[in-house]
């Protein structure tokens, strides 16, 4: 069974976590999952009061965010990945600058170093200068930045939907065997394509 860390943090988005937290599960992904206090706040905000206990059910274990001497703080334990989903603009900011101040740092880092995949769902709008350079340094280093940007094409019909689709790309980057993919685009013909 593949291990993957999924950590959340408090910018906008907390059902990409949660979706996320559930393709794993149906995977049967063992989930190692850190989640910052501002993540706590906007999960109890945006989806409701019992969304950090479905989030807990989902995964094999919770790490407290303070605990630097948790598994996942360690090179030595292996895992396939690790998704931060939603990733504030100060945590992108943290792990650019190599900040360890927590749980969910510290595992970021450790997966850049350890050239493990680490997927970073970076949500703010408008983006100023100093996001814009966070992003290309952690890109640099190894991470994929990974905004939330819906699939118009796929022409959603909810915001489930479209929720949905960011969460399996996001797992799709992971590159997990055995587990669903997003809906891919299969191309579409014009009639101009037919006359050539």
């Amino acid at each position: 069974m593949p291990r993957v860390v999924l950590g959340l943090s408090g910018a906008s988005g907390a059902a990409i976590g949660l979706r996320v937290a559930e393709i794993l599960a149906e995977g049967g992904v063992e989930t190692h999952l850190v989640v910052t206090a501002a993540a706590e706040r906007t999960l109890a905000h945006e989806i409701g009061p019992d969304a950090l206990a479905r989030l807990e059910r989902l995964a094999q274990v919770r790490h407290p965010i303070g605990d630097i001497g948790a598994a996942i703080a360690s090179g030595s334990f292996r895992t396939a990945g690790m998704i931060v989903a939603p990733c504030s603009m100060r945590v992108v900011g943290a792990v650019a600058a190599i900040a360890a101040s927590d749980l969910l740092i510290r595992a970021a880092d450790v997966h850049l170093k350890e050239r493990r995949r680490l997927v970073l769902v970076a949500r703010e709008s408008p983006l100023h200068l100093g996001h814009l350079r966070a992003m290309a340094a952690v890109t640099e280093a190894g991470a994929i930045v990974a905004p939330p940007v819906p699939a118009f094409y796929l022409k959603p019909t909810s915001v489930a939907a479209i929720v949905d689709h960011i969460a399996h790309r996001a797992v799709d980057l992971l590159d997990l065997p055995g587990l669903p993919h997003a809906v891919e685009w299969t191309g579409e013909r014009s009639d101009t394509d037919e006359r050539r």
